[in-house]
């Protein structure tokens, strides 16, 4: 039931509900932690397929976890951007590309528009518009696959990191005991 009720939010992952992605959100009205109106980037529609979905009536979106707009995409201003990886680190689905020091841009096709990178900017270079024609925006789905990806390889990353600490640390206590 949480698969199916995950695959009707709009996998933003941007926590606007008050959880930390999608999968969390689905998990707590599944048991009864969360309203079903908590998702602004699903909006009205969003509400009646869940409201639908756990057989309860529908509701309007509460106003205390934002607004609904439009399908949007952030935009960096590549001529402020100083590369601080900043926005890339808070892209849950992988969605804006640069290195450090060099400027980043977004590739709108894979933008959710969750709003995450603008927080961590520290020169306010980037900017939520919304799309032109939302059929440009990435589908559910892909959105998803994007996020799960991206946890996936942090995990590996993550292990790959404290296999290196463990060894640098065993090279260190032999070394020491020389």
């Amino acid at each position: 039931m949480i698969q199916t009720l995950n695959n009707l939010l709009p996998q933003t992952q941007c926590g606007k509900c008050g959880f930390n992605g999608c999968r969390p959100y689905a998990a707590a009205m599944l048991e009864n932690d969360a309203d079903i109106n908590q998702c602004p980037p699903g909006g009205d529609v969003g509400i009646v397929r869940i409201a639908a979905f756990l057989n309860v009536p529908p509701k309007p979106l509460n106003s205390q976890f934002g607004e609904h707009k439009p399908k949007s995409v952030a935009v960096i201003d590549e001529t402020q951007c100083i590369g601080c990886v900043k926005c890339i680190l808070a892209c849950p689905v992988d969605a804006i590309v640069g290195a450090a020091k060099y400027m980043h841009t977004v590739i709108t096709s894979e933008c959710t528009g969750c709003e995450l990178c603008i927080a961590p900017c520290p020169i306010d270079c980037i900017t939520i518009i919304p799309l032109k024609d939302a059929a440009l925006a990435p589908t559910n789905l892909h959105a998803k696959q994007r996020y799960e990806t991206r946890l996936a390889r942090k995990e590996v990353e993550a292990l790959e990191k404290t296999e290196r600490l463990r060894e640098q640390k065993a090279r260190l206590l032999n070394e020491s005991s020389i």
